[in-house]
């Protein structure tokens, strides 16, 4: 088949991706606006009638929301979103957000993601993005395996196989980048996020301890041949993301502790909403929760003036034996 006919089969496709780009409510085009984009990107000619027609076309069999205003005698077009499948502009702007500022992605892929969102709106949406500015001091991670960690754990979850992995964290050394610190094989489970981090939920099959690794910690993934053999229950995983506090995943125990008032909007945020909570007094409220003692431990030290430990004991002498030694020195 000759050239001529792939351009003229081509028209409705040029049109969806015209209209896409370029028009919204406030900037409807007409059809010499149409036939204008199609020459000038795709080189390829049209006339009136074969635009209108493939618009028909669009609109009756291919099922596209596409809006016809007449001003005078000229017809005026542009392309309503499909809420079912196009993301709206505060979406958009919302994943842009999240990618730009998540640290567990590395600037290179955050930026190539944030690219192909802009991709998916048109120009008058971009625009309002002309001056986008990222204020964040987090260091975001260098490790570029990070997506295909995705890809391979989920693999690997659902064909349940098991996994090797080399796991890396900062040493004392004055380059300050990750070195490796061991190989792990274990059973992956599922991936979880935690303060502005994805975790992998695993199994050492020896150990039959559910740990937490931090995907953007690892590196070199292989999907073994070695089926997952432990069955973990979704209670298990639920246990151990309620019980986690940040990158700590121990078992949870009960911890029973007044709070200044100040402290309400951040716990909520910390520990999620399956907490108790109730008044004690004007400016303080208890809080009970089944928590990683590790993990709360340091948030306790964090916020000490605004926390009284009630329980557990061996927390509470944990606490004043740390406050002591540092006093002392």
């Amino acid at each position: 088949m000759d050239k001529n006919y792939h351009a003229k089969n081509g028209n409705a496709l040029y049109i969806i991706n015209i209209l896409k780009k370029y028009s919204d409510a406030e900037h409807k085009l007409s059809v010499l606006e149409i036939i204008k984009y199609i020459e000038d990107i795709y080189g390829v000619k049209n006339d009136r009638r074969t635009i209108e027609r493939n618009i028909e076309l669009l609109k009756e069999k291919l099922d596209y929301d596409i809006d016809i205003s007449k001003v005078g005698n000229k017809n005026y077009y542009y392309l309503i979103n499909n809420p079912d499948i196009d993301f709206e502009p505060g979406e958009i702007r919302a994943i842009i957000d999240t990618f730009s500022y998540a640290t567990f992605i590395p600037k290179k892929i955050s930026q190539e993601i944030i690219m192909k969102c802009q991709n998916m709106q048109n120009i008058y949406e971009n625009k309002k993005l002309k001056d986008y500015q990222i204020y964040s001091n987090h260091i975001k991670t260098n490790n570029m395996e990070i997506i295909k960690n995705i890809e391979d754990i989920n693999n690997a979850i659902y064909q349940k196989k098991q996994i090797s992995f080399a796991y890396y964290k900062y040493d004392l050394n004055p380059t300050l980048k990750n070195v490796q610190v061991g190989k792990f094989k274990v059973s992956p489970y599922t991936i979880i996020y935690s303060i502005q981090e994805l975790y992998l939920i695993a199994l050492k099959e020896e150990e039959k301890k559910l740990k937490k690794f931090r995907l953007d910690r690892m590196k070199n993934i292989e999907l073994l041949e070695e089926k997952v053999i432990s069955k973990v229950r979704k209670a298990d995983i639920d246990a151990i993301v309620k019980a986690s506090i940040s990158m700590y995943g121990g078992v949870g125990e009960e911890i029973e502790v007044l709070c200044d008032n100040a402290l309400l909007d951040n716990v909520i945020e910390v520990f999620g909403k399956d907490i108790k909570i109730t008044k004690y007094d004007a400016n303080h409220f208890k809080l009970i929760m089944n928590k990683d003692l590790e993990g709360f431990k340091y948030y306790l030290l964090r916020n000490i003036e605004f926390i009284k430990i009630i329980k557990p004991q061996k927390l509470k002498e944990e606490i004043a034996s740390i406050l002591k030694n540092y006093l002392a020195k």
